[in-house]
């Protein structure tokens, strides 16, 4: 099994530790982690390429997970098309950000953490199911 894990782009530094927790919780259950951000560098120039990888890699997928405490457009792209797709989707953000509402009405489960350890537990509890 895969996860494409949709992130901003522009605030990846800011999310290392919430990738970590997730990548630990995801391969507690033998399921593999893909940052799509981590994987490629597409130019300006590229959009298309890049939505074009961006969607083949979530048809490659089993579950999408949105990490949205750093708002980012390309989230609700990739979240709509992986709803479309029937993937499983769930939403993260920290407890002090911004909810996202289109994100949080597209997903499947929804968790709402107060740091990097109480994200790893909550999503290993949804990754049982």
């Amino acid at each position: 099994m895969q996860a494409y894990i949709a992130i901003s782009f522009s605030h990846r530094p800011l999310l290392t530790e919430a990738i970590q927790a997730i990548t630990e919780a995801l391969q507690h259950h033998q399921i593999l982690p893909f940052v799509f951000v981590d994987q490629y560098h597409f130019s300006q120039q590229q959009e298309k390429e890049m939505m074009q990888q961006a969607f083949a890699d979530i048809d490659a997928s089993d579950l999408l997970i949105a990490e949205t405490s750093e708002k980012a457009i390309g989230i609700g792209v990739e979240v709509g098309y992986a709803k479309a797709k029937n993937k499983t989707i769930i939403y993260l953000r920290h407890h002090a950000a911004e909810h996202s509402t289109t994100v949080a009405g597209s997903s499947d489960f929804q968790i709402i953490y107060q740091h990097a350890a109480d994200l790893k537990q909550q999503l290993l509890e949804i990754l049982k199911k």
